[in-house]
């Protein structure tokens, strides 16, 4: 049976896969995106999917935008929305790190909590935040958006717990590295506020952090398995994919424990 599933930040990459693959599967899609052009872009791509959804505009940050949420029903919220940025967190500036948190962490949340009262007062429901391996893998440059998505993993963990009574159920999926430019635009923010004379970090190593970027997946095969995992009525709290993904996040945090200064 067709579940009715709303999700954010439908405008590009995952969120806008999983969409055009949930509705594909007949379930009833309601997808947000940030910006208006992007409601035009979007749907052309469900047209040539020979599929349909519902679409409105909504900039998570926004409270106006958030009101939108309201006006809809829906069996699960999937908060997928968010930016990604890489750079020394010491050396970044500032407005960069609260306009991150600001996305990722704070919007993201309040979303969350208009889909909890809606799912309140039906007595049932599901919520699911879009985390990524990050959220146990923080490093050199690349600290601000793992310390988000920690964040985010948190939050999910304790509302899992304070949901249950209301039989809301909270979990997280965890994508690895996939080639859908959300990792590139990240490395390439690193250099519109850098200045190599102003500040200290070597610009070879912050190159360096982006090497990574060569060894990304076919995004289809996570759009895949959100479709899979997002209308199921039991998986697991952290849905992590692929599982080499979930095991190095396994093995990060037993070195935490044995790292020294």
């Amino acid at each position: 049976m067709g579940k009715t599933i709303m999700i954010t930040g439908a405008g590009t990459g995952l969120g806008k896969g999983a969409a055009i693959g949930l509705a594909k599967e007949g379930h009833k899609v309601i997808a947000s995106v940030e910006k208006d052009f992007q409601i035009g872009e979007l749907r052309e791509a469900v047209q040539e999917a020979g599929t349909d959804l519902e679409i409105f505009k909504m900039d998570i940050t926004n409270s106006e935008d958030r009101e939108s949420m309201k006006k809809y029903s829906y069996d699960i919220f999937v908060a997928n929305a968010a930016i990604n940025e890489g750079g020394p967190i010491w050396e970044m500036p500032m407005e960069n790190i609260r306009r991150l948190f600001e996305i990722n962490v704070f919007g993201t949340l309040e979303t969350a909590r208009i889909a909890a009262e809606h799912f309140v007062s039906k007595r049932e429901g599901k919520i699911i935040f879009i985390s990524s391996k990050a959220e146990k893998m923080s490093s050199a440059y690349k600290g601000l958006y793992s310390s988000s998505k920690h964040a985010l993993g948190a939050i999910a963990k304790a509302m899992k717990g304070e949901m249950e009574e209301f039989n809301v159920q909270v979990a997280t999926i965890n994508p690895g590295r996939f080639g859908t430019g959300f990792n590139d635009r990240a490395v390439e923010a690193n250099w519109k506020w850098f200045d190599e004379n102003k500040h200290h970090t070597s610009l070879d190593k912050l190159k360096a952090s982006g090497d990574s970027l060569n060894h990304q997946l076919n995004p289809q095969m996570m759009i895949d398995k959100m479709v899979e995992i997002i209308p199921m009525d039991h998986h697991k709290f952290r849905e992590v994919y692929p599982e080499d993904t979930a095991e190095d996040m396994r093995e990060e945090e037993k070195k935490d424990w044995d790292m020294e200064i």
